[in-house]
């Protein structure tokens, strides 16, 4: 079985040439982003930000499962900690989440962008050996597939390109609007706590 699997695959890989090992890296290194950006990005409870500071506080809720409630747990800690300039230090504590959640972006994007290009680059490449071996006539041997099938080979990595690219770039931009409604939640905890401590001390 596994023999059989890892022969099928070489054929697989011989069929496209030689961009099919860096698109097949490819794929690896941009499934490997993407699921950790889909497990990095989760935001815990949901409850909206306003709600979920009021239950954290009252120690309500326990046990953050996610970046949206840690950040609510953590802005709580630092506004007990922190009577002055509130704003700045939950900044910096934040970047760190806007960091982890950011992570491979532009990576991913990158693959995206480079997939139907390097896929490109194989067409071009089989098209070339494909009017080389007509001019010498070797597509006419017995063994050869014919112009059809030397053309059909050289279009393969264009097709391979696309498949790497075409659910990258749905995925990836899913992400990052969840990234962005994320970090807008960040900034509303942000907003709350700091009013929150405005009035507590004009109370």
């Amino acid at each position: 079985m596994l023999q059989t699997f890892i022969t099928e695959f070489v054929a697989f890989m011989e069929h496209g040439g030689v961009v099919m090992l860096p698109l097949a890296i490819a794929v690896l290194i941009l499934w490997y982003a993407i699921g950790y950006r889909f497990a990095t990005l989760k935001r815990g409870n949901p409850r909206s930000v306003r709600r979920l500071i009021g239950r954290y506080a009252q120690h309500r809720e326990q046990n953050p499962k996610g970046i949206i409630d840690s950040a609510v747990v953590q802005g709580l800690q630092m506004a007990e900690i922190y009577q002055h300039n509130l704003r700045s230090h939950l900044d910096g504590a934040f970047a760190e989440y806007s960091r982890e959640m950011s992570k491979y972006s532009k990576l991913i994007m990158t693959i995206v962008a480079a997939a139907p290009l390097t896929g490109l680059l194989g067409t071009v490449t089989g098209m070339i050996e494909t009017f080389d071996s007509l001019v010498s006539a070797n597509l006419f041997a017995q063994n050869g597939g014919g112009i059809a099938g030397g053309i059909s080979q050289a279009l393969f990595t264009t097709q391979m390109g696309l498949v790497v690219a075409i659910p990258g770039l749905i995925i990836g931009r899913a992400l990052d609007r969840k990234q962005q409604r994320m970090e807008f939640e960040l900034e509303q905890i942000k907003d709350i706590l700091c009013s929150k401590q405005q009035m507590e001390s004009l109370s």
